[in-house]
């Protein structure tokens, strides 16, 4: 009988173009093989002979990381078999074409995730074989998967939360939220291959890079991780914060349009942190890493969010008599908004209940084991108050429900309590609404309503795991009592007489109304109020006054009064920050109970709008006429104005012009052509600077056709 040949390798196909449409990857491209894990891929061995199933034996070697290993789970090995065999990694259902093999490859739902090398080892007889590699693929998390711990059961959350390659961060203040359109560009060249890059350059790799890539199976690690590498605190992180001032050496974290320019120069630069961002941009850069690697993600503003740095769930703030915010030595705030980022997973180490959204925030405000991080906390573990349950859940309890106590300050101590506010920290909680440009409100998600049994029970019962013995004995809860208890005979209100411009002069109004109190219940009541303004910085602090003014009211029982109150331009012009924030505060004193009284409002000046059109359908590689105009409106000029333009699938990276200088009253024209790269939804962001405003900021959805359709 004569003697079979040796089966010898001639190539191997990985069908990387069909394979990457089935794992929903194909927008990464079609060259390379990209696969999510708990899901069967083919690929195609060509061979010099036709493989016999009975006397051929075929093991595929499968392997990721430095030194991979099966006891670490980095090496896989398995036989090719006629049928899969369970939730392990298997090669089977194979069908022979002559000289061809077509194999079908599963990987288990707990495979590490990571770039890997696929090999196989035929064996020739007698102990003989010969080792071919077929090529390179990466594995990825799989929400589609029903077997995967990231699994979202719904075709229509799993398009926004990981294939929508664009979105929205609401920034601003509560009573004024903006929508800041974001590229998060996770399908971009190249970002694939940053994400790990990422996850090789963390403190936990470079300790041990055998089990830190042995970890990549447990998604609630690799997010912890994440949002310790978003930012360069203690590693080689992808970006530094600056909440001050100077952006020299940098950008300006609102310069910033989208991820992929971020990503593309620290990898560039070989891990040095890219100057600079804030919590909107870590967490939008967090947000396209997550999205990346396969993990259903989204963007969450907190606006009023406390940081309470001692864990008291107390935020306390100061003024002096002349209304005065003052600053304070400790390190608790109240931001005017913080954003963080909602990760959807199983929580296998939690007890039954906690899975779904789990708050990760990439911006170092605390550690977290003794790395700047924060998270994964359960959102559903925040809202009832089961602050002992992992990781970090207190902080972000304390973020959206801490007390506000603000202090009347003098002669160096505490006066008196002008307000203790239960339910002014963590309000209009917010992401983007799915499939719409839609702000969606999701503060239910994080707390019972204010002031209901629920809520309070709810505090309470946080108050006592997170403060014990402290809750008792806090020095202030006599005063507070005692402060609270006493009514008020005068009520008083701030509003706004018109629209606040950037170049006008603001204009308010001051309501004065008297009302029945037990020690006053028929006199005349005398106050004299005094004003300020200063500018409200994004961390909720404040600087020097820069403008004051005194009112003298009498108010008899019953009596309402108004005056009007005028901010000049010339106060605030050169005195503002980026975000254009202004605080007024009235401090009342009453003349016949000799107790005081807080008045606030702040007011936002919105920049001017940017109109965005496009003449005609936009089709991929066909020219895309876009027109951009913007009319200064404000009283003064825009110098030094430059245009950035951004938007996956519409241009490959970014599009910079300078616009010179936009005089008061003026309109500038652009018109450009496009050339788009992908089919599908599309988002192009526009974003002008300006020495005078850094944020004038639009965008507009596009449509983009299959080259030649009709």
């Amino acid at each position: 009988m004569a003697e079979v040949a040796a089966l010898e390798l001639r190539s191997a196909d990985l069908q990387s173009s069909r394979n990457n449409q089935e794992h929903h990857t194909q927008e990464m491209g079609l060259q390379r093989l990209i696969v999510r894990r708990s899901q069967s891929f083919t690929i195609q061995l060509h061979f010099s002979r036709p493989f016999h199933s009975g006397t051929d034996h075929i093991t595929f070697i499968a392997e990721t990381g430095p030194e991979p290993t099966e006891l670490l789970g980095t090496r896989a090995t398995f036989l090719l078999t006629s049928a899969r065999q369970g939730n392990v990694w298997s090669a089977s259902d194979f069908t022979i074409d002559a000289n061809s093999l077509s194999v079908s490859l599963f990987t288990p739902a707990s495979a590490v995730i990571g770039p890997y090398t696929l090999k196989i080892k035929i064996s020739q007889g007698q102990g003989h074989s010969l080792t071919h590699l077929l090529g390179t693929f990466i594995l990825l998390f799989n929400p589609w998967s029903a077997e995967d711990d990231v699994y979202l059961p719904s075709e229509i959350l799993l398009q926004e939360y990981i294939m929508m390659d664009y979105g929205f961060v609401y920034k601003g203040h509560e009573r004024f939220i903006t929508p800041w359109p974001w590229n998060y560009g996770q399908f971009e060249e190249g970002i694939i291959d940053i994400c790990f890059e990422i996850l090789n350059k963390s403190l936990s790799f470079l300790e041990n890079p055998s089990k830190a890539c042995s970890q990549r199976n447990d998604v609630v690690y690799v997010c912890r991780v994440v949002s310790a590498m978003i930012n360069s605190n203690d590693d080689s992180g992808v970006l530094q914060g600056n909440w001050g001032e100077d952006y020299s050496r940098g950008l300006s974290p609102l310069e910033w349009s989208g991820s992929v320019a971020i990503l593309r120069q620290w990898s560039a630069g070989g891990g040095q942190p890219v100057r600079y961002g804030q919590c909107w941009v870590f967490a939008a850069v967090m947000c396209t890493v997550m999205r990346c690697l396969g993990v259903p993600t989204r963007v969450v503003s907190n606006f009023r969010s406390a940081h309470n740095a001692d864990a008291n769930l107390t935020i306390d703030t100061y003024y002096d008599q002349n209304a005065v915010m003052l600053p304070t030595q400790k390190r608790d705030k109240i931001w005017n908004f913080h954003v963080w980022n909602e990760c959807w997973m199983i929580r296998k180490d939690l007890p039954p209940g906690y899975n779904g959204w789990q708050v990760l925030d990439p911006t170092p405000q605390e550690t977290s084991s003794g790395l700047f991080r924060c998270g994964p906390a359960s959102v559903k573990a925040i809202r009832e108050g089961e602050v002992h349950l992992p990781y970090d859940t207190p902080f972000v309890y304390a973020e959206v429900n801490a007390d506000e106590v603000i202090w009347l300050f003098g002669g160096g101590q505490a006066l008196e309590i002008l307000a203790h506010n239960i339910s002014s920290i963590g309000k209009e909680i917010s992401t983007k609404m799915v499939g719409s440009d839609q702000r969606q409100n999701i503060t239910s998600s994080y707390k019972y309503p204010e002031g209901s049994p629920e809520e309070r029970s709810v505090f309470m019962k946080a108050s006592r795991k997170m403060l014990g013995s402290r809750r008792a004995s806090s020095p202030f809860l006599d005063l507070l009592r005692s402060s609270g208890s006493k009514d008020q005979p005068v009520q008083l209100q701030l509003h706004l007489a018109q629209t606040p411009e950037w170049g006008q002069d603001l204009l308010l109004e001051l309501h004065a109304r008297r009302v029945a109190d037990r020690a006053h219940p028929q006199g005349p009541i005398r106050l004299v109020v005094r004003f300020c303004a200063q500018t409200l910085l994004h961390s909720g602090g404040t600087r020097r006054p820069l403008w004051r003014q005194k009112v003298h009211l009498t108010l008899d029982f019953g009596e309402e009064i108004q005056r009007s109150l005028s901010l000049p331009y010339n106060n605030y012009k050169n005195k503002l920050t980026d975000e254009k924030l202004i605080r007024v505060s009235g401090i009342a004193k009453v003349a016949e109970t000799g107790r005081s009284m807080l008045v606030l409002k702040d007011i936002s000046l919105e920049p001017p709008h940017l109109a965005i059109e496009v003449s005609e359908r936009a089709e991929v590689g066909k020219a895309l006429r876009v027109h951009i105009s913007l009319t200064n409106t404000l009283s003064v000029a825009l110098s030094h104005c430059t245009m950035v333009l951004e938007g996956s699938g519409l241009i490959d990276g970014q599009i910079s012009n300078d616009l010179g200088t936009l005089v008061a009253g003026h309109t500038v024209q652009i018109q450009l052509d496009l050339y788009p790269l992908k089919v599908g939804r599309r988002q192009l962001q526009v974003l002008i600077s300006s020495k005078e405003l850094k944020e004038i900021k639009g965008y507009k959805d596009i449509f983009v056709v299959a080259a030649g359709a009709s």
